[in-house]
């Protein structure tokens, strides 16, 4: 589905405006609201594609406004913060959001992010049975991954844990998350030590150069991304 509307929560006028007219350019329609409140009910009675979020918002915290539209909508979430605090950042992706941008940025950044998480698979949709970025190409029904057109051999987590990297291509995904993902009701264990132990096996059977990975980028403090297939195509 096309990008359409775009609804910006942010009290500071010359953000609203800068991101208004980056997206009008693209002639998507933008929505405004100057506080979390007015934030919610605007993205209630407009329905958005895509939602960008400020997190210093004068009434309401904006993880606090991110949790609430997530009771009732799966619109994907891009948070702006001024702050770059490791911990924050967590947890607003545990809140829901799919995606953080540290002000000050830059328009095109923030244009790619958005693409990006607009055009991974929605909430509740049908699940590919095929993923494909750059040289790595992984089919899920015959439980085959390829790189080059060559097969690679996986354990069962690293298998798991490249299936949920890939399925949210473009998104950061916490340590907490993927290990509650790939381990599934495992409730103890050190995550992050268990993610850099499997992740660098990945990296070592996936990319061209495990020292200067393409497709497993390192959130430092927060977690991992898988990169898009624009990503790759551009680093190549």
């Amino acid at each position: 589905m096309p990008l359409e509307t775009v609804l910006i929560i942010d009290d500071e006028p010359q953000i609203r405006r800068a991101v208004r007219h980056a997206f009008e350019d693209d002639r998507i329609r933008v929505v405004e609201a100057a506080n979390g409140r007015d934030g919610v009910d605007r993205a209630a009675a407009e329905r958005p594609d895509l939602i960008i979020l400020d997190l210093g918002l004068p009434d309401l915290a904006g993880i606090e406004v991110c949790r609430e539209i997530r009771k009732w909508s799966d619109a994907p979430i891009v948070v702006l913060s001024a702050r770059d605090s490791d911990d924050e950042k967590v947890a607003l992706l545990d809140a829901g959001a799919d995606d953080y941008v540290t002000k000050p940025f830059s328009t095109p950044e923030l244009k790619a992010r958005a693409r990006a998480v607009h055009r991974r698979v929605p909430r509740g949709a049908s699940i590919e049975t095929r993923l494909a970025i750059g040289d790595i190409v992984m089919d899920l029904a015959a439980r085959v991954i390829t790189r080059q057109g060559e097969p690679v051999h996986l354990t069962p987590i690293e298998w798991e844990l490249c299936r949920v990297l890939m399925s949210h291509a473009g998104k950061t995904l916490t340590h907490r998350q993927l290990f509650r993902e790939v381990w599934t009701g495992r409730a103890f264990g050190d995550a992050q030590q268990y993610l850099r132990v499997y992740v660098g096996n990945l990296r070592r059977k996936l990319e061209t150069d495990p020292v200067r990975p393409k497709y497993i980028r390192t959130e430092p403090g927060v977690g991992y991304r898988f990169a898009t297939h624009g990503e790759v195509e551009s680093s190549s």
